[in-house]
């Protein structure tokens, strides 16, 4: 009897110990991240760095407080704090594309979820010399397939291989001045990194569907550009 008491507490504190380490994984696991919003994305580890999968979608910031949306052209350009908006004021566009953000929620240092950040000019070099160099880093990022053949969100030529699974979309952007509001989409993205420049510029990446490589630039003078985010692991 003392025996099989003996085996029955083994068994009940080896079955205790399978849920909590259960737990602890769960807990610890970095390959499913939530934002503001609770929105889940994967994450993909390139080199030493860790990306999230997608573009950032969230309305909240890391600390749960809600973000500006404007839908208002002449009121996003003369925007002179942080804002959102969805690609031609249309939520259908959240899921593939994500969020375009004015550099001003970039700058709250909130907008990734906890534990990430918005990459500096020099975390995306990282990424780019470990991909080959800027001739060909553009391809090994984007999604395959293209919106002729029915199989992709990219225009043909769409050079692409997604080898290292980062998955870029054309997100497009949303300008700052001019005659016209939304722009690009399909046809390239555009990412920003937490760097200015200047006063008035800021440091940006742009992949293009018709070539392999990505491109480093300022694509304008604004904070006021509408640009996709990328988070990267702290």
């Amino acid at each position: 009897m003392k025996k099989k008491q003996q085996i029955g507490t083994i068994l009940l504190m080896t079955l205790i110990l399978v849920i909590v380490a259960s737990g602890c994984k769960k807990d610890d696991d970095d390959s499913i991240v939530k934002d503001g919003d609770g929105n889940i994305y994967q994450t993909v580890t390139i080199g030493t760095q860790v990306w999230l999968k997608e573009n950032l979608k969230t309305t909240r910031y890391n600390d749960g407080s809600y973000m500006h949306l404007i839908t208002d052209k002449t009121e996003w350009r003369n925007a002179i704090s942080e804002a959102y908006c969805w690609y031609d004021n249309d939520i259908t566009n959240k899921e593939s594309f994500g969020a375009l953000y004015n550099w001003y929620a970039v700058n709250t240092g909130k907008l990734c979820p906890k534990g990430w950040h918005v990459p500096t000019d020099t975390e995306w070099a990282e990424l780019i010399t470990f991909l080959g160099g800027e001739s060909v880093a553009g391809g090994k990022l984007k999604t395959t397939g293209t919106i002729e053949g029915g199989n992709g969100l990219w225009h043909q030529p769409n050079v692409a291989t997604n080898e290292i699974g980062f998955s870029a979309l054309p997100g497009g952007f949303r300008q700052e001045t001019g005659s016209y509001d939304f722009n690009g989409k399909n046809w390239a993205g555009f990412w920003w990194t937490s760097n200015e420049y200047s006063s008035n510029t800021i440091h940006s990446f742009q992949m293009n569907y018709d070539g392999s490589s990505i491109e480093y630039g300022y694509l304008g003078s604004s904070k006021n550009l509408g640009f996709s985010v990328r988070c990267l692991k702290n």
